[in-house]
């Protein structure tokens, strides 16, 4: 079954504060608590909305499912770290629950192996993100592009398939912590219980020992290796614009991580952008400002033949073609392409030419 929308499962509108999102768990989380509530789906409710609240409470974690939803909180995080950081101990403290208030204490009376969170094993991370920056004219932004980037990351080695083990034999379990990564001692104090959580000093951490290492990654489960991966930047794109590739990032235990692609757009020589539309300059005699003329025009979508100029056009006068701009990212149009007209005035004049000027300007006095 699919998992139901967070703010759904709290109660509360997407734009809740912190305060809010508080309140309305406290009053859910003492409704379903297993020690409180006798009936058989409410350890589930509990879990449901204990796992939307640690999500909605931490600012990063809320950012994350509001711009991609479960998915970006599943591909993240463990189940330690979706509850890491919860504010636990201040809904609870006083209500006649009878556990101590630290993160682990916390995560293993909520969810122990009644919630079948396979708490006390170790999980395995989710490979790290990766950025790649690419350069672009602005004819590739307009026109969309396909190309191969080589991008240099880590990748699960193909000769142990990830487990780092030789060919042939597997890693064993510790059997120091059972496989768990951690050691565990508790010890009773005035205060409540206390429990100590250390590494296990066998295994690191890893809950397994590999006793013949794999002769390509030495163990590892991952090389370092340079990939060319297919890039497909769509029409219309801008700079600072980013791409995401799921799971071409770094390889980890729990899944390769993401690659964010950062496209950069260079300056065009002749044209401007802004937003969804281009801007230019072109330049007239000022005769052809004063009697109106015609002229053709280049954009990445053909040539614009004599576009008219009317008579009397000043400098600095605008004129606009609709649909001549860039096309939006999601299809919807083309922006325009603004002109600036710029009246030159020569530097150096002929003899003749001065004097049909003065003709012309004398004429002018008279209008």
């Amino acid at each position: 079954m699919a998992k139901r929308d967070y703010y759904e499962v709290i109660g509360v509108q997407k734009n809740a504060s912190k305060s809010e999102i508080k309140k309305a768990y406290r009053k859910l989380a003492l409704k379903y608590h297993p020690d409180k509530n006798p009936a058989k789906d409410a350890e589930e409710k509990f879990k449901e909305i204990s796992e939307a609240y640690a999500v909605l409470y931490d600012d990063e974690k809320r950012r994350l499912f509001d711009q991609y939803g479960h998915a970006g909180i599943d591909q993240r995080y463990s189940y330690e770290d979706i509850f890491r950081g919860a504010d636990f101990s201040e809904i609870f403290r006083g209500r006649g629950f009878d556990f101590n208030f630290g993160f682990d204490d916390i995560f293993e009376r909520f969810f122990g192996h009644r919630m079948s969170f396979d708490r006390g094993y170790p999980r395995k991370r989710r490979g790290a993100d990766l950025r790649y920056d690419v350069e672009i004219n602005l004819e590739d932004a307009y026109r969309g592009l396909e190309t191969t980037i080589r991008v240099p990351r880590s990748e699960t080695c193909d000769n142990c398939n990830g487990s780092g083990a030789k060919p042939g034999t597997s890693p064993k379990n510790c059997p120091q912590c059972n496989g768990t990564g951690q050691m565990r001692i508790s010890r009773r104090t005035a205060f409540g219980m206390f429990t100590q959580v250390t590494t296990c000093g066998k295994c690191h951490g890893q809950g397994t020992f590999i006793e013949e290492r794999c002769p390509e990654c030495n163990g590892k489960g991952i090389l370092q290796k340079t990939r060319g991966i297919e890039l497909k930047i769509p029409r219309g794109v801008d700079d600072g614009s980013q791409l995401r590739l799921a799971g071409e990032g770094e390889a980890g235990g729990g899944g390769s991580g993401d690659l964010y692609v950062v496209i950069h757009v260079k300056k065009h020589s002749e044209f401007n952008r802004r937003g969804h539309d281009l801007h230019m300059v072109k330049n007239i005699t000022f005769p052809e400002a004063a009697i109106g003329t015609k002229i053709d025009v280049d954009t990445f979508n053909g040539k614009v033949e004599k576009l008219r100029i009317p008579e009397g056009t000043q400098n600095g006068d605008i004129l606009k073609i609709r649909g001549k701009g860039m096309p939006d990212l999601y299809g919807r149009g083309q922006g325009d392409l603004y002109i600036e007209i710029n009246v030159i005035t020569p530097k150096k004049l002929t003899r003749r030419a001065k004097k049909l000027l003065e003709e012309l300007n004398d004429e002018f006095k008279n209008l």
